[in-house]
């Protein structure tokens, strides 16, 4: 699946299928070019045999956004991993549950009293969710505080963040990459998706680095050392980091002759983070602390001061499909099951779901959810029932909300490579979905008669990363019809 930003993570491991022999191959494409020569276009035959992909190993199906019938169904109803895909049901479901006009707020709470600009006790900072609270807003945000009168702060800084309950996360579990930054974990006080920038760059046989932001309390430690002979594409292969109490260590291998390269990394802990930046931007605003950054709940005896407001939803959903952000859809995911009452869990968030799909009619049986980003080995839906949901999609109030949040052929997001200067370019709204093993794309296809086509490929095989060629070869199709 696509890290935030649209690229690709490892995700080794997934569905495991084994191969074909060559013969049983060969007879498969055979009986496939007889029995759907109407449905099943030579072109993509062709292009999964080059690919070494049977039948076996993929999911389509096609239809007309009004159709109750399917042009194209190849293992329609079978169970399959999606990839990121999976984020067309978050994302949709959020903009129905809880609105295209929803925003997270991020409370400011006193617990102490405020004097002269001088706080005599504890700021409290509560959030909720909010899956895009960036360095520039919290910036503006402190900016706020100053101009309310607060300047010193004789105590602590306490952060609340209750609002999701969630079982201890382990981020090197999905591929052993810990500090990775699309295996942040969801948070309910989640601050610039927890992750530095970090560039590299080469200056005679030194690698010079630059944070973004500035890690406050942090010292950097570079043992990089350089090659002149590496796979550019690969640059950052053996580039490790570890955090040693105050203490960021940098080591492996950097190659001289790829030039100048950055990159996105979570090395600390979200609490550690949130203390490393208000630290800073406080400072940088004239600000004072003289206590610590540490987690806590917001006593009953605070006030309310300040509230932060997130941009809405129905533009939070656009870079979570259109870059196929991990972060975002898991802190949306769990936002589904947030309440008055309780704390977001993940069973709160999948009930929430299925009483949607049941209030719209739609029975997916086999929907199996983990964290709604689709950065999953666990997560399962059939190709039949996403077509059923783009259906309802284009049915929605909110279609042009849900459409104009995905991916545009040839021209951005994760699609912004793919056919590009062909008849498809512009023409179609697609969702892509990428793991090792797995390679997906799901949504709209306009095709040049002017009908609307809801089009879904989802390939689940070893040999999967080799499939991109068959499903363009399908979008080009569907486009021509």
């Amino acid at each position: 699946m696509e890290r935030a930003g649209g690229q690709r993570t490892s995700g080794r491991g997934v569905n495991e299928i084994h191969m074909f022999k060559p013969t049983l191959f060969c007879l498969l494409f055979c009986l496939a070019s007889s029995a759907n020569a109407v449905t099943l276009p030579p072109s993509v035959l062709t292009a999964l045999k080059q690919a070494h992909i049977p039948l076996s190993g993929i999911g389509i199906e096609v239809r007309q956004t009004t159709a109750q019938k399917p042009l194209i169904s190849i293992n329609g109803s079978k169970p399959m991993n999606p990839a990121s895909t999976m984020k067309i049901l978050t994302t949709y479901a959020g903009l129905e549950l809880l609105g295209p006009s929803y925003t997270w707020k991020t409370e400011a709470w006193l617990n102490g009293k405020l004097e002269n600009d001088v706080l005599q006790g504890d700021l409290v900072l509560k959030g909720y969710g909010d899956p895009k609270l960036t360095i520039e807003q919290l910036w503006l945000w402190l900016r706020e505080l100053r101009a309310r009168g607060l300047r010193e702060i004789h105590g602590n800084v306490l952060l609340d963040r209750s609002a999701f309950q969630l079982d201890p996360h382990d981020p090197a579990a999905f591929d052993h990459d810990p500090v990775r930054a699309y295996n942040v974990e969801p948070d309910a006080l989640l601050l610039n998706f927890n992750a530095i920038l970090m560039h590299f760059i080469p200056h005679g046989d030194q690698i010079n680095l630059i944070l973004e932001p500035p890690l406050t309390g942090i010292t950097l430690e570079n043992r990089l050392t350089t090659s002149r002979q590496a796979d550019c594409a690969n640059w950052d292969d053996g580039i490790s980091m570890q955090l040693n109490g105050t203490m960021l260590v940098i080591q492996g291998t950097f190659p001289t002759s790829c030039g100048e390269h950055a990159k996105y990394f979570s090395p600390l802990p979200h609490t550690k983070y949130l203390d490393t930046v208000f630290r800073g931007l406080w400072q940088e605003l004239g600000g004072t602390l003289s206590g610590n950054v540490s987690d806590g709940l917001k006593p009953g005896s605070a006030t309310l001061f300040a509230t932060h407001h997130s941009a809405p939803l129905s533009e939070q959903i656009r870079d979570i499909n259109k870059f196929s952000n991990n972060v975002m859809a898991r802190q949306l995911f769990l936002g589904l099951g947030i309440n008055a009452t309780e704390p977001a869990t993940i069973n709160n968030s999948e009930q929430a779901i299925h009483a949607w799909l049941a209030q719209k009619q739609l029975d997916f049986p086999e929907l199996t959810l983990e964290n709604g980003a689709g950065l999953s080995r666990l997560e399962r839906i059939s190709p039949h029932n996403m077509v059923l949901l783009l259906q309802a999609a284009w049915n929605s109030p909110l279609q042009p909300e849900f459409e104009s949040s995905l991916p545009i052929m040839g021209i951005d997001g994760t699609l912004r490579k793919r056919l590009p200067d062909s008849a498809a370019t512009e023409h179609a709204h697609l969702k892509t979905g990428t793991l090792d093993g797995v390679k997906t794309v799901a949504g709209y296809v306009q095709s040049r008669t002017g009908k609307q086509w809801v089009l879904v490929f989802f390939i689940n095989h070893p040999n999967a990363s080799a499939g991109q060629l068959a499903q363009d070869a399908l979008i080009a199709w569907v486009q021509q019809h």
